[in-house]
């Protein structure tokens, strides 16, 4: 799992411990074999693996391979969103660059599948994405309608808490709004819950940190990217050619590319209607920033005929 702490892998222990009737590290002697090998397991992963990268993974990636800013540069970070800090915006300041690359170190895959060309393609369809939830931009702006994608850090005039109470495992907690926050705009209780599971937050009693905090910002876009949520496949996979259609995918004429990552993203209010102006913004930025990176947008750039799920 991307962000894993140590203090969360002792947790563990600590709760595996309790159900055993154990309150003692020692204790684990007397457990079974095969329980201590798998806490062990999780021990060993955990301390091998530092929740601060270092200068090796900073500049190659987890993996050894190079790292998103070996490819996004803070010069064409600030250049791509050109006016994000405009006082008109009122997330200026809030979405920099050493934050962004900080929470790409949760996700080593992002950004770091494939070849050149599949690497910069993927990059240019999230910044698409996260710049048309978070657009400042309009048809005579200066610089061109996108180039104010990073504008907002929150949803203007939400019309409900979104909450969805018929969702037991991820139950709202009283008096909270689960609104779109961060660069994706993560909405709705059944997606605060498991982000703030994954990424060390509790994000049914405080979705409002990712409104407040850049780098936990960052790694809920990333996240929502990254996390396939059955039947729908991860953005990643669709955009790094892992995306592998089902029949009913195959019937709702769901194809691989852009178009089936804005299904992924917002499908229930976009997908199925031609010529839909939100999918238009959201093309229209992934176009540009494919062609600042020197990379085609491949095939199936809309949702127009598409099923959404």
């Amino acid at each position: 799992m991307p962000c894993t702490s140590h203090i969360e892998a002792i947790n563990y222990l600590h709760v595996a411990m309790a159900s055993s009737s154990l309150t003692t590290p020692t204790a684990l002697i007397f457990f079974r074999p095969s329980r201590l090998f798998f806490l062990l397991l999780v021990l060993l992963i955990s301390f091998s693996r530092s929740p601060f990268p270092s200068l090796a993974e900073a500049r190659y990636g987890s993996y050894g391979y190079p790292g998103v800013s070996s490819i996004v540069s803070e010069e064409l970070f600030n250049s791509l969103f050109l006016h994000k800090d405009d006082s008109a915006c009122p997330a200026r300041g809030f979405y920099n660059y050493s934050s962004f690359i900080q929470a790409t170190h949760c996700f080593p895959k992002f950004g770091n599948t494939g070849d050149l060309d599949t690497r910069k393609r993927e990059i240019a369809a999230f910044f698409g994405q996260i710049s048309h939830e978070t657009t400042g931009g309009w048809a005579t702006a200066p610089d061109g309608p996108y180039a104010w994608g990073l504008c907002y850090k929150e949803e203007v005039n939400p019309q409900s808490n979104y909450c969805d109470s018929t969702d037991k495992k991820w139950p709202c907690y009283p008096g909270k709004s689960y609104f779109g926050r961060g660069p994706i705009q993560l909405s709705w209780n059944f997606n605060y819950g498991p982000a703030g599971r994954a990424l060390g937050f509790d994000g049914l009693k405080n979705p409002e940190v990712v409104a407040n905090n850049s780098v936990i910002a960052f790694k809920t876009a990333i996240w929502f990217w990254m996390t396939p949520r059955k039947p729908k496949p991860s953005c990643h996979d669709v955009m790094v050619g892992r995306f592998r259609p089902t029949p009913a995918d195959i019937q709702a004429n769901r194809t691989a590319g852009f178009g089936l990552v804005t299904n992924i993203v917002n499908g229930g209010l976009e997908c199925g209607i031609p010529n839909d102006s939100r999918v238009n913004d959201r093309i229209g930025y992934y176009k540009r920033y494919a062609q600042i990176l020197g990379v085609d947008v491949g095939p199936n750039l809309d949702c127009a005929y598409q099923k959404h799920y």
